[in-house]
């Protein structure tokens, strides 16, 4: 048996989260673009005090930024035009630093640090 500490070292754990990495933007656009548009909301914030804070609609406004519906994007939270694209560098730079423990992508590409 494998000590936790080890498993997140081993080679089964960085091609599992790299599979995980590649296939989680695929999953965000095959999702029609008003799957999270229905539902209660789960902000503790709106919860606890019955107003919206800043982040309410940013899941709602990034799965429509993906579906290049900006109206409806601009009309949930217009901050997610802001936080969007910091996200996708922020997944990308994880997604290349993942890759880098495989041989194949150190021939190609210098390390990230």
């Amino acid at each position: 048996m494998m000590k936790r500490s080890n498993f997140f070292k081993s080679d089964l754990f960085f091609k599992a989260k790299a599979v995980a990495l590649a296939l989680f933007p695929l999953l965000l656009l095959i999702l029609p673009a008003t799957y999270f548009d229905t539902g209660h909301s789960i902000c503790l914030f709106t919860i606890l005090t019955g107003h919206e804070c800043y982040g309410c609609g940013m899941t709602r406004a990034c799965m429509h930024i993906i579906h290049l519906d900006f109206s409806a994007a601009a009309d949930y939270n217009m901050l997610s035009f802001i936080v969007l694209p910091i996200l996708c560098f922020l997944y990308l730079m994880e997604f290349l630093k993942t890759l880098q423990h495989f041989a194949i992508y150190n021939r190609y590409f210098p390390k990230i640090k």
